[in-house]
């Protein structure tokens, strides 16, 4: 598994499994900017029927063109926060439905194994209820390569 999403609602804890990972701090003019996403899987094998979650079985989190000092993010911490001139961060519900980040604490470490891994603490809009409150959320992920195997013929 690549890793788990948590979005802390008052009414219930609601549980995304990921299903695939992108990080990467790029050089582009002369700055290093940090792209990442985080999409997670459609399946609600976890989620009892009445769940909040049904309505959003699935999202994606994403943060682009955030300056960063280098290409090394290993023991590295980052707010990330909009601002008017600049949005970094981006919602997609797969819905017509919008939400926006705030609040946005990255911390990447590196795991037993050598894989580069992504802490995120924020805050997102409540697109479940509608309501005009942020709610917490938690985010742990690895950015493992998937290993692809090709039969031979």
């Amino acid at each position: 598994m690549k890793g788990i999403l948590k979005i802390y609602h008052p009414d219930e804890t609601l549980k995304y499994h990921i299903q695939s990972t992108y990080c990467k701090a790029v050089y582009s003019n002369t700055k290093h900017l940090l792209e990442v996403e985080i999409i997670t899987n459609d399946s609600l094998d976890h989620v009892d029927d009445d769940s909040l979650q049904y309505h959003f079985p699935q999202i994606a989190l994403n943060i682009s063109d955030f300056p960063v000092e280098d290409e090394e993010l290993h023991g590295k911490s980052f707010t990330v926060t909009d601002d008017v001139d600049e949005e970094y961060t981006a919602v997609d519900l797969f819905d017509d439905e919008d939400a926006y980040l705030s609040n946005n604490k990255l911390s990447f470490l590196k795991d037993a194994d050598g894989e580069l891994e992504l802490f995120w603490e924020g805050n997102i809009d409540d697109f479940y209820t509608g309501s005009s409150d942020s709610i917490p959320f938690k985010l742990k992920c690895n950015f493992k390569q998937d290993e692809i195997l090709v039969d031979e013929d």
